[in-house]
């Protein structure tokens, strides 16, 4: 059997999930294929976008989601507050979240700008600008990257907000090496044999 491993560029507001009965889920991007044994690898909340793995490969799923998987996964983000130096050391030392026991691994964070609410707030979903309109327009917002090695649950949120800062939008530009690139939302292309074996390397 010829497995198939594709990479999606997962649009805000749609669910991980095979099914759901409030919002769309990214399998309904993949219908059209007519392969029920397609399946989401790992999982970004609703309000994420960016690179999801799907496939039919049971077995290069479950490799690439146990908890031992430490391969580097990139994400933008925005955050309303001010990501000052001695928070941006405390993120990439660790975070202990609530209800957890151990802190978060190590994680590097670039600082790439500095604005104010007022100024982003247009560019930022619907959604989001309405729960956003109760802050100050004048309040900092900070963008940049983190690289994680972990996937906890919302866990770059649940750090940030640790911190007093609040995620406004985020995005995974890169799993290891396999990168979304100038993928469009709601977009998806077929893995290289290439991505699929250094996927399957750093699994083991």
């Amino acid at each position: 059997m010829a497995f198939h491993y594709y990479l999606f560029h997962k649009p805000f507001g749609c669910v991980t999930a095979r099914r759901d009965e409030r919002y769309p889920t990214v399998m309904d991007w993949f219908r059209a294929l007519d392969n029920p044994d397609l399946s989401p690898v790992g999982r970004l909340d609703r309000e994420t976008e960016g690179l999801l793995l799907i496939t039919d490969d049971g077995m290069f799923n479950r490799a690439l989601t146990r908890p031992e998987f430490h391969k580097e996964k990139v994400y933008e983000f925005l955050v309303l507050g001010d990501l000052t130096e001695d928070k941006r050391q405390a993120l990439e030392a660790g975070v202990l979240l609530n209800g957890e026991d151990t802190p978060t691994a190590p994680a590097r964070i670039t600082v790439t700008g500095k604005s104010t609410l007022g100024a982003v707030l247009p560019a930022l979903h619907p959604e989001i600008q309405e729960k956003s309109r109760h802050n100050p327009m004048d309040r900092p917002v900070t963008f940049g990257s983190i690289t994680i090695t972990e996937g906890r649950n919302r866990q770059i949120r649940k750090m940030c907000e640790a911190l007093g800062l609040e995620v406004a939008r985020l995005k995974r530009t890169a799993i290891g090496p396999v990168k979304l690139g100038m993928l469009q939302q709601g977009k998806w292309r077929d893995l290289t044999p290439q991505e699929v074996a250094s996927l399957k390397r750093a699994s083991k």
